[in-house]
């Protein structure tokens, strides 16, 4: 039931879209130049990796080092303006299409975080990855990473067709209401660094 739900939300939701992302595409090409959309390899189910798209909000800004600015600097006032309403996050339909995502669920992170989960928290990718899910109704990126993975353990545990209308329902007002979109002081949220002394599974080779 999962399955045929968000195949046919999503398949709605592109058809209604359309104009709105090739709109979208037009304005980040003129605003940015190319490529419009990031693509970056992220844990799926199991952890296994896939390619996510997203709307491109960043420049690929680097110093005389060649090491990248950090993500304030680099964010475009067009970027912005994407986050802030999440729609950089409409090409992840395309994910959901083929079905490495689920309109519903925790967030991909990054492959790199993979060895640094405790098995409880690892426990997250029990479950596709969603667009939305119960941690970005809860709190998004205001909130602390351990409270983020403990919403999303709690997903995994009680994931129902309702909770995900209610996820989605929830989302749509959260958009309008651009509530949780940083966290506190970053220009989206500080990278995953686990705490002193945590206990962490085995590598599992996927980094």
């Amino acid at each position: 039931m999962k399955r045929f739900f968000d195949i046919s939300c999503t398949l709605m939701a592109l058809v209604l879209l359309s104009p709105l992302l090739m709109l979208l595409a037009l304005l980040v090409w003129l605003a940015q130049g190319t490529p419009i959309l990031f693509r970056q390899e992220r844990p799926g189910l199991n952890g296994r990796p896939f390619t996510i798209y997203k709307f491109r909000t960043m420049t690929e800004g680097l110093d005389i080092h060649g090491n990248s600015f950090p993500d304030g600097k680099r964010l475009t006032p067009f970027g912005k303006l994407l986050r802030r309403t999440s729609l950089d996050e409409l090409p992840e339909l395309f994910n959901v299409i083929e079905g490495e995502m689920s309109l519903v669920g925790p967030r991909p992170l990054l492959m790199q975080y993979l060895g640094r989960y405790t098995p409880e928290q690892m426990r997250r990718h029990e479950a596709k990855p969603g667009i939305t899910g119960w941690a970005q109704v809860n709190g998004r990126n205001a909130i602390t990473w351990e409270d983020k993975f403990k919403l999303d353990v709690w997903y995994v545990d009680n994931r129902s067709l309702w909770l995900d209308v209610q996820i989605i329902l929830i989302t749509a007002w959260k958009i309008l209401s651009r509530e949780g979109i940083n966290q506190p002081g970053q220009a989206t949220m500080e990278e995953f660094r686990p705490s002193v002394g945590a206990c962490f599974p085995e590598q599992n080779g996927i980094e």
